[in-house]
């Protein structure tokens, strides 16, 4: 098998007395979609913010394409590829749509007139032509997800961490994302999504991983592990399987 795209290798991170990462493990090859997933508090977005570089590990190392990215700062991560996305989208509320596409365009675009050629492109994928003009402010929540999305589409990335995408949108708008979100990885794109909307889950990833209080607790295809004792107990409470196998 080829070497994996990204290799996190014993990954800890503790914030006072609190262990929010403890001794992650995982490889992620190229291509296609995969999740993490896990109850709230279980550390999925301190796990991203390890990966990019927002947050240096305690211990453990991060390799990105065999390169030892370990605490690298995130525009040099941006650099090699990696890029992510936030739960909390906090666009340039008084620049248009297409400036703020632009930024993350400008880590390969020296010139400005270049930046914006690409923020067109960019947008023209991901059904914001219309908004370009547009100030960023004026979007509805469906609309700052996709321009988050389209902000880091513009560096060029390998591998793009979704964190929560679908988070706050409604049943129509989750189902005009996934798509979105499936042609990006049809693109060449490695994707790996932090994401609560289950079934979005179980329709985009070919692979999950399961956190749960900063560890990792299964790993599988979406089906093997929403089977799995331990996933339904970190979710559910402890005694949940026993319970439901019992009812059945």
């Amino acid at each position: 098998m080829a070497s994996a795209l990204l290799q996190v290798q014993d990954v800890s991170k503790s914030f006072g007395g609190l262990a929010a990462v403890r001794s992650v493990s995982l490889e992620l090859q190229a291509g296609g979609i995969s999740a993490l997933i896990g109850p709230n508090g279980a550390g999925k977005t301190t796990l991203f913010a390890l990966l990019s570089g927002f947050l240096r590990p305690d211990s453990g190392r991060i390799v990105l394409d065999g390169t030892d990215i370990t605490g690298q700062a995130p525009h040099l991560n941006a650099r090699r590829g990696l890029t992510r996305t936030f739960q909390i989208v906090q666009p340039f509320a008084a620049q248009t749509v297409r400036e703020n596409i632009a930024v993350g365009a400008h880590l390969h675009c020296a010139s400005r007139r270049e930046a914006l050629a690409a923020a067109d492109a960019v947008a023209q994928r991901l059904g914001l032509a219309p908004q370009l003009d547009k100030p960023a402010g004026d979007l509805t929540v469906a609309g700052r997800k996709r321009l988050e999305l389209a902000r880091a589409l513009a560096t060029r990335p390998r591998l793009l961490l979704l964190d929560e995408v679908l988070a706050g949108l409604n049943p129509q708008e989750v189902g005009e994302m996934v798509p979105v979100v499936r042609a990006i990885a049809a693109e060449g794109v490695t994707v790996l999504m932090i994401e609560h909307v289950m079934q979005a889950v179980m329709n985009l990833a070919a692979h999950v991983w399961v956190l749960a209080q900063g560890e990792l607790i299964a790993t599988g295809t979406p089906g093997e592990v929403t089977r799995d004792v331990k996933v339904i107990e970190a979710y559910l409470g402890h005694g949940t399987a026993r319970r439901l196998a019992e009812a059945t």
